[in-house]
């Protein structure tokens, strides 16, 4: 582990969040920038095993809910690309003109995807017959082969999933997990029988989101994004947006509902009970690594990294201290080691030939949530000393250790997601009037019921970005900030990464 020294070690103030956010992932040893093409971090290993411990939470919560994991080739046919910017062209279209798609005839026209991905032509010395690409999401190569799968109406519903690297050629600043060219990127897609059973796999996926960002303790807005800021081969978007320290939202995972635009674009039938030939309905739900940046954003401080339990690559370090004086130290941090990781926790033994407080500051730099110091009169009084990166130490009984530690965690998560919900209260504000002044950071709560135009003159007047639709709406009718009707649609507006 680096030696960063005490004075601060090198890390810029947090309010200085532009500056900290980019040294705070190296200094922790999360990646490392070097990599000589831009965009493309390399993972170091306390960082990858981090974001391990969200995929985790993630596989967990698609076994609970019987989605199936796949796994998709990374290259996808140039033709591929081509049917699904023709569909994503001719709903844009239907859209922007409110025709059914039906009404209208698919045009050639670049969309979707086409100007953002890695290209692969030529193999060896050969050039390819049919260029290949990097898949950017993979719903042209998942959706060529559902037809294959899906037969009969006890097929659906189809609910696969697979956590992949995902490419796109990033040509705005660059930022570790928030924006890059090469995303670890988890993605749900699903098919259904019809629109009502599709819709509910949305609301089982908001469900996982709820269960997922409580867990990482961290601040979101959930909102169905306006119509002009929807996937164009979506029915409707559901964003997730985590609320950063800065006061900007980052969009860290999203629903789709896609009704059977999708099928009807790549043929993906069943046969219902009645024998009848029918469209597939579809949904996807996608998160990235994004995730991971969220929380070092919001979670870390001047000092540091600071892990929720459930996601922290060690939740416990232990310490040695004093163990020359006496020879029951070692043995003594050795057995609670033991107990803890047969409870199921993620346990280091920093048995460092250091000062104490250069290891603190290490593990402080880390985010490791819980410390243990175990010395000589611990083990005389049957102790370890548990000191929380949130803050707070205590003595806890080493003949109850992973009960103890148990509730040690749970306060620290606690701690965190009381933090997010000040976080939340402070950055937050309703905006009553376009005659309010704007201030930066903070991010506001309107009554909107506007048009499109009342949109643009609404972010125009404001500099900042519609959210779209919070899912819970008014409980009493509000007047809508730009066209005075009478609303309960509660919307935010924010600046977004």
């Amino acid at each position: 582990m680096a030696d960063h020294g005490k004075a601060k070690r090198g890390i810029p103030p947090k309010s200085d969040f532009n500056a900290w956010y980019p040294a705070i992932v190296e200094i922790a040893e999360l990646v490392d920038k070097r990599y000589p093409i831009k965009g493309m971090d390399v993972w170091r290993p306390y960082g990858w095993k981090a974001m391990r411990c969200i995929d985790a939470l993630t596989h967990s919560e698609m076994e609970r809910t019987n989605h199936e994991e796949v796994r998709f080739p990374l290259l996808i046919p140039e033709d591929l690309l081509e049917k699904e910017n023709r569909l994503v062209s001719l709903l844009k279209r239907a859209r922007e003109e409110g025709v059914d798609p039906s009404e209208l005839r698919v045009e050639e026209e670049e969309a979707g995807f086409k100007k953002e991905v890695y290209w692969v032509k030529h193999a060896g010395e050969n050039d390819l017959d049919v260029p290949m690409f990097l898949r950017p999401t993979s719903e042209t190569a998942m959706y060529t082969m559902f037809p294959l799968w899906i037969r009969s109406h006890v097929d659906l519903p189809l609910k696969t999933y697979q956590i992949v690297n995902t490419f796109r050629y990033e040509t705005k600043q660059t930022r570790s997990f928030i924006r890059v060219r090469e995303i670890h990127f988890f993605e749900a897609h699903t098919a259904h029988a019809d629109e009502e059973c599709a819709s509910r796999q949305i609301d089982e996926d908001l469900e996982i989101v709820r269960r997922l960002m409580e867990s990482m303790c961290l601040p979101v807005i959930i909102s169905k994004r306006p119509v002009w800021d929807t996937f164009p081969g979506a029915w409707y978007t559901i964003a997730i947006d985590v609320i950063m320290p800065n006061g900007r939202t980052l969009q860290v995972a999203s629903c789709h509902h896609y009704k059977d635009q999708w099928a009807k674009a790549f043929d993906i039938t069943y046969q219902d009970d009645t024998g009848e030939t029918q469209y597939c309905h579809q949904t996807t739900y996608g998160m990235s690594e994004r995730l991971l940046g969220a929380v070092v954003g919001m979670h870390g401080d001047d000092n540091g990294l600071i892990f929720p339990p459930d996601i922290a690559p060690i939740q416990i370090v232990m310490m040695p201290v004093a163990s020359h004086k006496s020879d029951a130290v070692i043995p003594a941090v050795n057995a609670a080691a033991e107990e803890l990781r047969k409870s199921g926790y993620r346990v280091k033994i920093d048995n460092r030939d250091l000062r104490p407080g250069q290891k603190y500051w290490d593990w402080e730099i880390k985010g490791v949530p819980l410390r243990l110091e175990i010395g000589p009169r611990d083990v005389e009084n049957g102790n370890a000393f548990a000191a929380r990166r949130t803050g707070g130490k205590e003595p806890i009984p080493l003949d109850d250790i992973a009960n103890s530690v148990r509730k040690q965690l749970e306060i620290i998560h606690d701690d965190l997601q009381s933090r997010s919900q000040t976080h939340v209260s402070e950055c937050v504000k309703r905006l009553q009037s376009l005659d309010q002044d704007i201030v930066d950071g903070q991010i506001y709560e309107i009554a909107f019921d506007g048009s499109d135009a009342d949109a643009e003159k609404l972010e125009k007047s404001t500099g900042l970005a519609i959210l779209g639709d919070a899912m819970e709406p008014f409980d009493e009718d509000q007047t809508c900030i730009i066209s005075g009707k009478t609303t309960r649609r509660r919307q935010h507006i924010a600046r977004m990464y």
